[in-house]
């Protein structure tokens, strides 16, 4: 490595890219043009960065397998801060093993940092544990270290266990400090926000209220039978009753819930249900036979009293009901906590990280574009989407995740 270069790779690794682009601004070799795709890429100029990244890859080629799977990895990271979570980040995987063969410890642990950030990303969280789980977090560069514990930051909130994210929180915060980096803590005051950030609002008594992380993890642990709007499922304790995938079993389950201890009318529910204006014999009967299933699915945790005008529901035990309901209600309120996060995403990862198809997703985008909350830029396959200012947002809860284990 030339004096040059090594001045370049300094200046980088302290975070500052003007200083590395006076020293290889001029050249074309394939280590200047990796130097200058990451210096760009620091200042912000992602598209350029990409494009000098994969000019240095294929220049280094074949020959030079290490320096290319550095090239490779550097494209990865900024795919990730992209969203752009398909094609280019499957290559993260040969670009570690190929690290690993070489003896770079340092980056293939920065690789595998990387697949762990993009499972978090698409709600994969058993695979983000995993990934982190094999690494140490000491073998990171300091930035990276950062990023590690604000992974585990995120899987933390998600699984509702607000201990670990404050502990994990705190050991991004010094990371951060540490690297003197003004991005990076800018980056963990971000995650600090969210997790004071009201995460739900309770609905109990006929009286709401919002709820930080930590409310909400007291909440499930309480006894209390909860109806989860935010991830669709019933709960009491340990206790999992899944309804996702069943939208009129739920939205009949969280109808009661509403009214408890009161009981809800036939005609309320059908219009829950069913969006049934003038209900008929049909509907009816389609009632009975949905309220039967429900009642035999959330048997373990509570029943259904039939009463002279509808329905009641009876939480077994001396449980009380209560409803937890996203900070804000809407159709598309998961989409919009993704987009929250500040990021410009493409539909495609959106398409992936909600589980969905691309078009239920360029549909749901279209209709809150009409209603002015969210915008986009670019054309074709490099259009982006972000949110417009939505109060309540963004909360772990409506971010993609697994159902909590019993």
């Amino acid at each position: 490595m030339d004096r040059l270069i090594a001045a370049a790779a300094r200046a980088l690794a302290a975070g500052d890219p003007l200083t590395a682009m006076k020293r290889v601004a001029l050249r074309e070799d394939p280590p200047a043009l990796a130097l200058r795709g990451i210096a760009m890429a620091q200042i912000g100029d992602l598209s350029l960065a990409r494009e000098l990244l994969r000019r240095a890859a294929r220049a280094f080629g074949s020959a030079e397998p290490m320096a290319r799977a550095r090239c490779i990895l550097a494209e990865a990271e900024i795919a990730l801060v992209l969203r752009d979570l398909g094609d280019t980040l499957q290559t993260l995987g040969p670009a570690r093993k190929e690290l690993e063969a070489h003896g770079d410890r340092t980056n293939a642990a920065h690789a595998a940092y990387l697949e762990a950030r993009r499972s978090l990303l698409i709600g994969r969280l058993e695979e983000a544990e995993q990934a982190l789980d094999r690494l140490d977090p000491e073998i990171l560069p300091p930035a990276s270290r950062c990023g590690y514990w604000l992974v585990a930051t995120g899987i933390a909130m998600r699984r509702i266990r607000t201990e670990d994210a404050r502990s994990a929180l705190d050991r991004a915060c010094d990371a951060a400090r540490k690297t003197g980096i003004p991005s990076l803590a800018a980056e963990t005051d971000r995650a600090a926000s969210m997790l004071a950030a009201p995460a739900a609002r309770l609905i109990a008594d006929g009286r709401e209220r919002p709820l930080v992380l930590a409310e909400v993890e007291a909440l499930i642990q309480s006894g209390m039978l909860v109806i989860d709007a935010c991830r669709s499922i019933l709960r009491s304790r340990n206790t999992v009753i899944p309804l996702t995938g069943r939208p009129v079993l739920f939205a009949l389950a969280r109808a009661l819930a509403e009214a408890w201890p009161q009981d809800v009318s036939r005609e309320s529910l059908l219009a829950v249900a069913f969006r049934a204006k003038e209900a008929d014999e049909s509907h009816r009967a389609r009632l009975r036979v949905e309220m039967g299933r429900l009642r035999r699915i959330i048997r373990p945790l509570a029943g259904l009293q039939a009463t002279e005008r509808g329905f009641r529901l009876e939480p077994n035990g001396t449980a009380a009901v209560a409803l937890l309901a996203p900070p804000v209600d809407g159709e598309h309120a998961g989409l919009l906590a993704l987009l929250a996060d500040g990021e410009a995403w493409s539909s495609s990862a959106l398409a992936l990280a909600m589980d969905v198809s691309s078009r239920t997703v360029q549909r749901a985008l279209e209709a809150l574009a009409e209603a002015g909350k969210v915008e986009w830029f670019g054309h074709g396959r490099a259009r982006r989407w972000i949110a417009s200012n939505v109060p309540g947002f963004p909360t772990s809860l409506l971010l993609p995740a697994p159902l909590p284990k019993g």
